[in-house]
Order: structure tokens, then C-alpha cells, then sequence
């Protein structure tokens, strides 16, 4: 019996950070039966909200983990149950949409109440999904609970699995067997071909997604296979531009699912996620006739924090007048400040005005999104920029930077060994300092500080990490 603790959040940076895709664990079940509880065991630490009432998560919130050095992404989920209606209709949605983007399906059962009708239910859309399903016999808190998990074979899903996620009992032994429901990762051909880059089109409805996806292949969608294990769509799109083949994770068709008013903007960021989630860069169509909307923001949000690169590409610009321009100018000055990293391209998708930029913009965002800074000549730089302007002194002494080293790419992570926290406001004149120095036009970047732990009152301690 194998019980996983919860390690501190600041443990050491893993170098070994997959580069590439990973493996996606879905973990579903009725509200209440400990499904956040079990996300934060997996991943080591207590990040997914958790509370003693049903229906606390909301959102299809993914989480990087790890288990025997293979990594993988957990997907916590609210609570699914059938025939749900308003928010709650929304939610089950969202569990079913998770369902089907992952590789591997983990169904919560609670021990202490047995399969209950709702449970019997998920069961069914489980099978439709024909994803591999681990069922887990949660609360199993001691051992006479452990043996009221085999009426749980009446679900007919195989063998149960009973743990303690709260206390941590058995849940190494699952980690085991979800690793082993795992695909095999892809062997790392180093030099070989690569599959073709995936782009997730994405943009509120009507900005013109359908129309670039007819245009960027010729009009007569001519090249189109079905690629399994992507995100919502059943149907992705294979295009070539500028001599290159590109996976288009389309979200075309959105407004099929938001005919009714209400819940509109809900479902629009569900697809939105899911195309994003299985994409390595994103193009955001914004309507350049149009004011950058919320939901235009929205959709920049979702893919700026899901770690991936970045195009805006303004469409309908045979509709732009002068006076547009100027206003234009101005509204991205004010509304695109958070994001000035992001490339731009000025385009029609009507008329085919610049969509050859397409291409050439996707490549260098993802240049930079896989860019690697060698060690030596980021803490040569570094050292000179803080020796330049060192951080403001705060209560009598000023946190130096020992060391600094990027934990890994897609996106780049950068992080900055210290003698103490910094302000805020320095962590982003580094971030910004950096970009002027290496570029990273079109990806974002992530910089995060592990200051040196202390050891005692007055002691200097080590730099922890």
C-alpha cells in the first residue's frame, strides 16, 4: 500500500520538464465524491479548490503532474450528473468534453455511499466515450470501508480501486495503475521528422474562422483526415501553407452550440479551451472592422495562461478604412498592452489579402516558443543587467539574484534563484529586459523566483530549489 504525501509547492525545479505533449488523465465523477481531493494527492500539493458541499468546481481545470518520472496532465472536473440543467448542465458538459480529450479516464465512486443511480449513469456515457476507465472506490478510510468497495463491481467497469485521497491511503498503488493505462510516449528521434505543428483557430463568432480555414486550403478543404486524440472536434484539418503541412484544430461551427442566449460566452470558452489544450500555437482572429470586444479578451486570456504561442491575426482588413486605422491604433495600444510580445499580421480571409504572412508568423512564434537560452550566457547577462540596476533596497538590504536558469520551453520557464523575494514590479523589468535581449516575439514566457531557504534566525541557509 503505497500513500503519496504532499510535498512542498518550492521543490526542486525538474530539468527533465517534458517539451513535447503529454498524456491527459481525466478525473470525473457526481458532485461530492472527493474528485479535487484526489487531483491534489496526484499532483502533490493542495491546489484544486476543495470543500464539504457538492459542485464546488466549476471549471475543467488541467494540472501538470508527474509520477516514476513519467509526466502527464490531470484534468480536474466538476460534478457530472445526467439530465442536469442551467449551470449544472453546463458543468456535466464540460466533465463529458474532458472526457473525451483524455487518454485516460479516472471515475470516482464514493466507498461510504455504494453506486447510486447517477453513478450507473456515468457508467454509460464512460462507454461511449471508449476511452480506458480506472475506477477508484474513494473514502476507503480504513480497512472495513476497503471491503465495502467490492460491490463496486457491479458497474462493470473492472476491479475497484479503494483509496483515501484525503489521507493519502493507496493512492501510490493507483498512480501505478494509471500509468500503466498510459499510451506509450512516442520514441524522441532526435533529428527526425516531426508530425505537422498544431494551431488552434480561435476568435468569438463571426470574425471570419470558417472563411481563413477556406482559404488557407485553397477553398476546396482537399486536405482533410481524421487525427484521433485531439480536442472536441471529431474533425481536424490538414492544410498546406508555404510548403508545410499544419494540424488546424478548428473552432469553426461554435454557434451551433449557443443558439440560446443564455450561457452563450460559457460554451464559446469551453470550445475555445479545448482547441487551445490541443494546439502548440494559437491564432486569435479579432475582426479589425469591430472594437476589441471582452470576449475578445477572453479568448486572448485563455491562451496567453495555457502557455501557448501566440499570432492575433485582425481579418476583414478590406473593410478598414483610415479613420478605422487610427482608432485601431489606439484601441491596441490600450486594450493588447498586457500582450505587445504577441505578433501581428493584417489580413482578409474574403479576398486572401496576406494570408501568405500566415506561415511565416506561425513559424517564428514557434521559434520562440521553443527557444533554449544557454546557461552561461543567461547569468552573463543577467549578472550585468542587476550590477546595471539593482533591485530598490527594501527594509535596509536588497535581494540579490545568485543564479538563474531556464527550466524548460513550450513555453520558456525561467527561474531565478535569490536571496529573497522580489518586487513585482522587478520581476517584470527583467521579464521585459529579456525579451529586448533574446526576442521571444510571439510566445509568452514565464519567470518565477525560488529565494534562498533560511536555515535559522540569522542563518544564510542555502539556496533551496
Amino acid at each position: 500500500m503505497t500513500e503519496v504525501p504532499f510535498p512542498a509547492v518550492d521543490d526542486a525545479v525538474d530539468d527533465e520538464a517534458p517539451e513535447g505533449p503529454v498524456p491527459v488523465v481525466a478525473v470525473v465523477g457526481r458532485p461530492n465524491v472527493g474528485k479535487s481531493t484526489l487531483v491534489n494527492r496526484i499532483i502533490g500539493r493542495r491546489q484544486a479548490v476543495v470543500e464539504d458541499v457538492p459542485g464546488v468546481t466549476r471549471d475543467r481545470v488541467p494540472y501538470d503532474a508527474q509520477w516514476n518520472g513519467r509526466h502527464f496532465t490531470v484534468v480536474d472536473t466538476g460534478g457530472w450528473e445526467p439530465d442536469a440543467r442551467d449551470r449544472a448542465a453546463a458543468i456535466a458538459a464540460q466533465a463529458e468534453i474532458a472526457v473525451q480529450t483524455a487518454d485516460v479516464v479516472v471515475f470516482v465512486v464514493d466507498v461510504t455511499v455504494g453506486a447510486t443511480d447517477v453513478d450507473e449513469a456515468a457508467v454509460k456515457m464512460l462507454r461511449r466515450s471508449h476511452k480506458p476507465v480506472i475506477l477508484v472506490a474513494n473514502k476507503a478510510d480504513n480497512q472495513n470501508l476497503e471491503m465495502e468497495a467490492v460491490s463496486l463491481w457491479s458497474l462493470g467497469l473492472g476491479e475497484p480501486h479503494p483509496i483515501s485521497a484525503l489521507h493519502g491511503r493507496s493512492s501510490g498503488d493507483l498512480l501505478d495503475d494509471i500509468l500503466n493505462a498510459l499510451p506509450e510516449p512516442p520514441p524522441i528521434v532526435e533529428g527526425g521528422p516531426r508530425g505537422p505543428r498544431r494551431v488552434a483557430l480561435v476568435g468569438r463568432p463571426n470574425v471570419g474562422k470558417s472563411s481563413l480555414l477556406n482559404k488557407v486550403s485553397k477553398e476546396e478543404r482537399a486536405v482533410v483526415d481524421s487525427v484521433a486524440g485531439t480536442t472536441v472536434d471529431p474533425v481536424d484539418s490538414l492544410v498546406e501553407m508555404d510548403g508545410e503541412l499544419w494540424q488546424f484544430v478548428d473552432t469553426a461551427g461554435l454557434r451551433k452550440r449557443v443558439n440560446q442566449a443564455s450561457g452563450t460566452e460559457y460554451y464559446a470558452s469551453l470550445r475555445t479551451a479545448g482547441a487551445v489544450e490541443a494546439a502548440e500555437v494559437a491564432v486569435v482572429l479579432l475582426d479589425a472592422a469591430e472594437v476589441i470586444s471582452e470576449q475578445d479578451q477572453r479568448v486572448l486570456t485563455q491562451v496567453v495562461e495555457a502557455g501557448r504561442a501566440l499570432v492575433i491575426a485582425f481579418n476583414k482588413w478590406d473593410l478598414v478604412d483610415d479613420d478605422r486605422r487610427l482608432f485601431l491604433d489606439k484601441e491596441i495600444d490600450r486594450e493588447l498592452k498586457r500582450i505587445p510580445w504577441a505578433i501581428r499580421v493584417n489580413i482578409s480571409a474574403k479576398t486572401g489579402r496576406a494570408v501568405d504572412k500566415l506561415a511565416p508568423a506561425l513559424r517564428r512564434a514557434l521559434e520562440s516558443w521553443e527557444q533554449r537560452i544557454p546557461t552561461g550566457a543567461l547569468n552573463q547577462w543577467l549578472t550585468a543587467l542587476t550590477q546595471a540596476t539593482p533591485h530598490p533596497v527594501r527594509g535596509g538590504r536588497a535581494p540579490r539574484i545568485l543564479f538563474a536558469t531556464q527550466a524548460g520551453v513550450a513555453p520558456p520557464r525561467f527561474v531565478l534563484f535569490t536571496t529573497g523575494p522580489l518586487d513585482a514590479g522587478y520581476l517584470r523589468f527583467i521579464e521585459r529586459k529579456l525579451r529586448e535581449e533574446f526576442g521571444f516575439v510571439g510566445s509568452p514566457i514565464e519567470v518565477s523566483v525560488k529565494p534562498r531557504k533560511k536555515t535559522g534566525p540569522g542563518g544564510r541557509g542555502k539556496a533551496h530549489g
